[in-house]
């Protein structure tokens, strides 16, 4: 299973605007240019990005702006905005009936569960 390109182009952007925002507006455009992807792209997951509160965003040609301080922003906050996690809401799921006649898929469940819902 593959994960989608998004994660890594809402890092980009989000990278992209944090070092050039004091220098020029950093649109749409800008932000496919350097990606290398559809500005349609880009404006989706600008609006999840602001949705998240992460940045704001200037109407017309106005250009992004980082919102959210840095030093309280992470990888996985940038991750769940952009990424689905399905119903559960959790990073991992477990296969939800593993043999209990196995020793591995009898402890499976145990041992990893609540570590997993640290994440």
């Amino acid at each position: 299973m593959q994960i989608s390109s998004r994660f890594t182009i809402a890092t980009h952007m989000l990278t992209l605007i944090v070092l050039e925002c004091q220098e020029r507006k950093v649109t749409s455009d800008v932000l496919a240019a350097s990606i290398g992807v559809n500005p349609v792209i880009i404006r989706k997951i600008l609006s999840q990005l602001k949705s998240a509160d992460l940045i704001s965003v200037a109407r017309g040609r106005g250009g992004a702006s980082i919102r959210k301080d840095l030093k309280d922003m992470t990888l996985l906050d940038v991750y769940q905005v952009v990424e689905s996690l399905g119903k559960s809401g959790k990073l991992f799921n477990f296969h939800e009936h593993p043999n209990p006649d196995c020793p591995i898929g009898r402890n499976i469940h145990f041992v990893l569960d609540d570590k997993l819902a640290e994440i």
